[in-house]
């Protein structure tokens, strides 16, 4: 169980000034990431944004200012990769959280040695923070399961099973890329519904999905069971994650085994991981309505349903290639909440290894797209433009029922809560290329 602890205290501030105001990456957030300098030569490490900077934990670890397990932790770190500091588990990763909260704060005694490891995020560039072995996407809202099963199934929207487990399907980690990636739309095999056969050619509908991806953490073996009280324990931490979808390919693919080629070919993830740790503050209740069936007892635990859920703010927003180039902002789609999510992140890793599934440490599991009650809270251009009958209209008067070769789509999340300090997780940002000839 994660609970909160002297690093969420909101009287925290830090040495590092731009952590204190209207920051993502206050004090009591410190996200990891796998990091070097643009434009030269250096091996990609660990580090952990705070305000406008970033700590280079290779240069913190050759300090040797840390002791104990989170001295350990640190080692695991500063690798090119950050699959062993998540292998760790919790008490190693809170460890080193800790200790990186007491020396960042205002009057910590080693402040003049942590200011000589800070890096402008400016002069960074990212890397994949982990070797991601296996990637599971699950369908964990209610409201766009509903959506999108009235378009493809307009007499049996959501399938029975829907509440009674987290649906899910094996994705594919070879194409999952950093923020800042650029992919070629997808050709794939379709069928127009007054066609006699598929064709094979440019995917026509291609769409993004508004997601929270979670990191594994400490690994499982095969045949291992994870018991949903301990649940969290096998989790890291949580990033935005943008599953990208050809809609038209979906549509023929999808029965009777679910999405294959639809799915592959590009995923998107933003590079701060915020800690499970980080995000004690921001728990909300798990609620099912009463005439809803009640999980399985084996997905089911008195803490689960007091705070395995999340209140996560998430936003999605399209630059359009037209307005890139007339220097026009970029224009918001929609919003929503993982507070809607139909499954806790507990219950979805529970449901992940019960049948003795092993997990590995930087294992990522899709939320799936993560509508909200009302159309403005759609996660997706399939639900906003019902389906590619009604277009959206944008600010410069350019329509769109699906994305367009050059458009660029950037995803936000963020906590905030009377009593708490408000964290964010960065954004997600990636561009849609012309498909190969």
């Amino acid at each position: 169980m994660i609970k909160l602890n002297q690093t969420h205290d909101v009287n925290l501030t830090s040495w590092v000034t731009s952590a204190n105001t209207n920051s993502d990456f206050p004090i009591q957030n410190l996200p990891f990431a796998i990091f070097r300098r643009k434009d030269q030569n250096e091996a990609l490490r660990g580090g952990v944004a705070i305000g406008t900077q970033v700590v280079d934990l290779a240069a913190l670890a050759q300090l040797n200012l840390f002791s104990g397990i989170a001295k350990t932790a640190l080692e695991a770190a500063r690798q090119p990769t950050l699959n062993a500091l998540m292998d760790l588990g919790v008490e190693a990763n809170s460890a080193l959280r800790l200790s990186l909260s007491k020396a960042l704060r205002v009057d910590s005694p080693l402040q003049a040695e942590l200011a000589s490891t800070l890096i402008p995020q400016a002069d960074i560039e990212f890397g994949m923070p982990c070797q991601i072995g296996d990637y599971t996407d699950f369908y964990t809202s209610v409201y766009h399961a509903t959506a999108v099963g009235k378009l493809f199934r307009p007499d049996n929207p959501l399938l029975p099973n829907y509440k009674w487990i987290p649906i899910g399907y094996h994705g594919r980690s070879s194409t999952i890329g950093i923020s800042g990636q650029k992919f070629h739309r997808p050709i794939g095999q379709t069928k127009a519904a007054d066609a006699s056969a598929p064709s094979f050619a440019p995917c026509k509908r291609l769409d993004y999905e508004l997601e929270m991806g979670f990191f594994v953490g400490k690994s499982t073996e095969m045949g291992q069971q994870i018991a949903i009280e301990t649940a969290e324990q096998h989790l890291f931490g949580v990033c935005i994650f943008n599953d990208w979808s050809a809609r038209d390919i979906q549509a023929w693919e999808y029965q009777p085994l679910g999405p294959f080629l639809a799915k592959s070919f590009a995923s998107t993830i933003s590079p701060w991981i915020v800690t499970m740790e980080a995000l004690a503050p921001f728990r909300a209740k798990f609620t099912r309505p009463e005439s809803d069936p009640q999980p399985l007892p084996h997905l089911s635990s008195e803490h689960n349903s007091e705070f395995g859920g999340l209140d996560i703010d998430l936003s999605c927003f399209i630059q359009t290639q037209a307005m890139h180039q007339n220097k026009q902002a970029m224009t918001q789609l929609s919003q929503s909440n993982f507070k809607y999510s139909y499954w806790t992140p507990a219950q979805l890793i529970t449901h992940h290894g019960s049948n003795g599934c092993s997990m590995r440490s930087g294992d990522l599991l899709g939320s799936g797209t993560q509508s909200g009650p009302t159309f403005e809270e759609a996660g997706s251009l399939l639900e906003l433009s019902k389906g590619g009958k009604t277009p959206i209209t944008l600010p410069n008067g350019e329509k769109r029922t699906f994305l367009e070769d050059g458009d660029t789509i950037i995803m936000r999340a963020s906590c905030s809560k009377q009593g708490a300090v408000s964290i964010g997780f960065g954004e997600v940002v990636a561009t849609v290329l012309p498909a190969k000839a």
